[in-house]
């Protein structure tokens, strides 16, 4: 008490505070206040759904008709979509479980599979042509009321401010334009067009509680208008197999998601500084530099630079990597075909064939798992993996190290990049990674025409790709505008699938190739399941498969037209891929190779 008493302290004292008044004021500082109304709407919605639950397992316990029960199943979806953008931002754990896919979640390191709950595994059953199981279809109710108390628990403990709530609404408007837009959490009731009017209703619904006068009287306005307009085209047509797919994300979201930017700029809201694969300063999905490939490297010091791209792409080209200097990694992966040989299987140092199709190294980095079986994590182990293998290149890695240090220019190059005496075997995985990095071009005719040229793809190029996005429900799997199974908008995980790939196109046969199930034997679900690659430059990449057995894309197609493995009788319970018919006829198959075609990089 006597230091108050003290006029150098006191003034010290009130210098401090104007201090931290000022730096509690600075601009670009994270907005620390908590959003009372935006968690009230939270609130309000997540007891609906706790409502609607209650309701769904009275109707089931009464043994409701179908009708009656799809009904109110459908309306608590529509419930859940309105409070998505906040479930999958600020609780991803719980919104994997609540309305994540309906198969396993695999707990690698302990090599187990965690049941499938939520609303997808809701649909399978409510939505199913066989009888429903009265008894499981409560118990998964039950467990989605336990989700739903979570989401009420954790709200009212955290804090959520403005710049988060702009980063998640952000994330939702991406997450309608890729996973909304093809379907992908309503495979089986095809509502996903009719939910999405209420999403794009919840964006603008939470946007008018963070807003102010400026921005409601410019960038907000255009937005709501923009939300409207899209509703209106949403409700000309529900029917997916009919649906201008095309138009409503190059007309409506695309300048949606853009709008948003400019909301974000009137308001001064600062971006929530964490490194993600779409950038922050992205206008929509096909802006030019939308991705940053720097969220996939293992750390910091991997981060690529045109330096690194320039020495790696000499390095890949180099013969020094393998045993006696016999074959360099563009030996196997030639540029002219997407990084790919064009072989069935890759052919052995012995001239032999091994047991895969080599596959496209373009947007490979863009994947959580590499190889077919997935069996590394990033690109630097991808590259080691090949090198040491014996049967590829048989190189010895310290071996080639002590040759990158003899070599004068090598060493002046490595010395330049990394600051060191000597390379390293990291530095060397690093710099064939950085290279394999920039191969993502993300020029092809597709993604012209998404920018705003009109010609850039033909009539029949945009009938394939509303057929992609639609009837041939290829956009489930091969997700835009990656095209590849790495999850939008959070880019955090890859999927695997398992398709019933048979020996040969003649599909008599199941492949024996255990795939990512050879690493983890007794998860079931994963035998025969491989990575989904990406279909960027698909038309160089020819034969296809992880077997390469499928020679032409016309092949590749009726496969998946017939239901894949199990649509010809082959003996794959844990398929992944639906085995219904896509029932498309042969003059929409060519459409959609010819869609496939606009996906080549000029």
């Amino acid at each position: 008490m006597k230091l108050l008493k003290d006029p150098f302290c006191v003034f010290l004292i009130l210098l401090f505070s104007i201090f931290t008044i000022l730096q509690c004021n600075k601009p670009n500082q994270p907005l620390q206040d908590d959003l009372v109304e935006v968690k009230n709407a939270v609130f309000k919605n997540n007891e609906l759904f706790l409502a609607q639950i209650d309701e769904l397992i009275a109707l089931v316990s009464k043994d409701a008709d179908n009708k009656t029960v799809q009904k109110k199943f459908d309306s608590l979806r529509q419930t859940y979509k309105k409070m998505e953008w906040a479930v999958e931002y600020f609780l991803p754990h719980s919104a994997r479980f609540i309305n994540g896919p309906a198969l396993p979640e695999i707990e690698m390191a302990e090599h187990v599979e965690i049941e499938p709950e939520g609303l997808q595994v809701l649909e399978e059953m409510l939505y199913s042509e066989e009888k429903q199981n009265k008894a499981e279809v409560i118990r998964i109710l039950k467990k989605l009321t336990n989700k739903g108390n979570t989401i009420k628990t954790n709200f009212q403990v955290i804090t959520v401010t403005k710049d988060q709530t702009f980063d998640a609404l952000r994330q939702q408007i991406f997450r309608i334009s890729s996973l909304g837009i093809a379907g992908f959490d309503t495979p089986i009731s095809g509502k996903f067009l009719e939910e999405m009017p209420v999403s794009l209703e919840s964006l603008k619904s939470v946007l008018n509680l963070i807003s102010t006068e400026k921005s409601q009287n410019s960038s907000l306005k255009k937005i709501v208008s923009e939300i409207d307009q899209s509703k209106q085209f949403l409700n000309l047509n529900k029917d997916k197999n009919t649906f201008n797919y095309l138009e409503f994300i190059s007309v409506h979201l695309n300048p949606l998601s853009s709008l948003l930017l400019d909301f974000r700029t009137e308001e001064n809201i600062p971006n929530v500084e964490v490194l993600t694969a779409l950038r922050k300063n992205a206008g929509n999905f096909y802006s030019r530099d939308a991705f940053d490939v720097n969220a996939f490297v293992p750390g910091k010091q991997y981060e690529m630079s045109p330096e690194k791209v320039q020495l790696g792409k000499q390095l890949f080209n180099d013969k020094i990597l393998s045993e006696n200097n016999t074959r360099s990694c563009a030996t196997c992966h030639n540029a002219e075909k997407a990084f790919t040989d064009g072989l069935e299987k890759s052919m052995s140092l012995a001239n032999s064939k091994l047991q895969r199709n080599t596959p496209s190294l373009n947007y490979s980095a863009f994947q959580h798992g590499q190889f077919w079986d997935m069996r590394k994590d990033d690109l630097e182990g991808q590259s080691s993996d090949v090198i040491t293998n014996k049967e590829e290149m048989h190189g010895d890695l310290q071996s080639i190290i002590l040759k990158i240090n003899q070599n004068k220019n090598y060493q002046t190059a490595f010395k330049k990049i990394f600051k060191t005496e000597k390379a390293e075997v990291w530095q060397l995985q690093n710099l064939l990674a950085s290279y394999i990095r920039s191969l993502a071009a993300f020029n092809s005719d597709f993604d012209e025409y998404m920018r705003g040229n009109k010609n850039a793809m033909t009539e029949k190029q945009k009938k394939g790709f509303n057929l992609f996005m639609g009837k041939a429900q290829c956009a489930i799997c091969h997700f835009l505008p990656l095209f590849n199974g790495t999850v939008p908008p959070n880019y955090k995980k890859t999927e695997q699938e398992v398709l019933g790939v048979a020996e040969n196109s003649s599909n008599k046969k199941l492949d024996s190739d255990l795939g990512r199930g050879k690493f983890h034997e007794t998860v079931a679900f994963l035998q025969k399941s491989f990575k989904t690659p990406t279909l960027r430059n698909i038309s160089k990449t020819a034969p296809y498969m992880h077997n390469g057995s499928y020679k032409t894309l016309q092949e590749v197609m009726e496969f998946y037209n017939n239901g894949g493995g199990k649509g010809f009788n082959l003996k794959v319970e844990n398929q992944t891929l639906s085995d219904a018919k896509l029932n498309l006829s042969q003059n929409e198959i060519a459409e959609i190779i010819e869609f496939l075609n606009a996906l080549t990089d000029r």
